[in-house]
């Protein structure tokens, strides 16, 4: 395996939304001229941290994914604002945490780490298109989510939009994007976020 990662930082926003609410419009977004139609992805999720937590009182989240082009074990890093690093490295063949992504937990915590969550995620995604590329991408996420510490199952439907490489690059335009996005999300019945991210939601937070 590569010890190399392949570095993006995240710029995002989550949504809760009901299962039956229809998905939002998105003509009065600015500079969006057409959306994709969806691309289904059945993305299998495993989340590790310490017996006290350590990764998650840095801030950090750890898993081991299946599906999706970006399958593999990922470091999610503390939030800045909207944003995060995150870090990728392929799938491993015998599913121990490799050598590489160790070296790199090892910044906040050398302690044993066990499993802590199982996220399984029906995702439907959608490209924002403008002139210039992908503005942002759409997901529909119906998440199916086992708290491995007691077997407690939860299932829910949210949705996330994140920046793409056309996006605005600077924050003025970035919260102008963000407040258009809020606004047709709400008037489709969405609303904000019940939980700072699905791993916490997982475990009950």
């Amino acid at each position: 395996m590569t010890t190399e990662p392949h570095r993006a930082f995240e710029i995002e926003r989550k949504y809760d939304a009901d299962a039956d609410t229809a998905l939002p419009d998105w003509s009065a977004l600015p500079g969006v001229t057409s959306v994709t139609g969806g691309e289904e992805r059945a993305l299998d999720a495993r989340y590790f941290d310490t017996e006290d937590a350590a990764l998650a009182r840095a801030g950090v989240a750890l898993r081991r994914r299946t599906g999706g082009s970006d399958a593999g074990w990922h470091i999610k890093g503390p939030r800045t604002g909207d944003g995060r690093v995150e870090l990728g490295w392929p799938l491993d063949d015998d599913g121990r945490l490799p050598d590489a992504v160790a070296s790199v937990i090892a910044q906040w915590t050398s302690a044993e780490l066990h499993p802590l969550a199982r996220i399984e995620n029906d995702r439907t995604a959608y490209h924002l298109l403008g002139e210039d590329g992908m503005i942002a991408e759409f997901v529909d996420d119906q998440v199916t989510a086992t708290d491995l510490r007691d077997g407690v199952q939860r299932v829910w439907r949210e949705w996330e939009m994140e920046l793409g490489p056309a996006a605005p690059a600077d924050r003025e335009g970035q919260q102008a994007f963000f407040a258009a996005v809020e606004r047709a999300v709400h008037a489709a019945g969405g609303r904000a976020p019940s939980s700072g991210s699905k791993l916490a939601r997982a475990l009950g937070y």
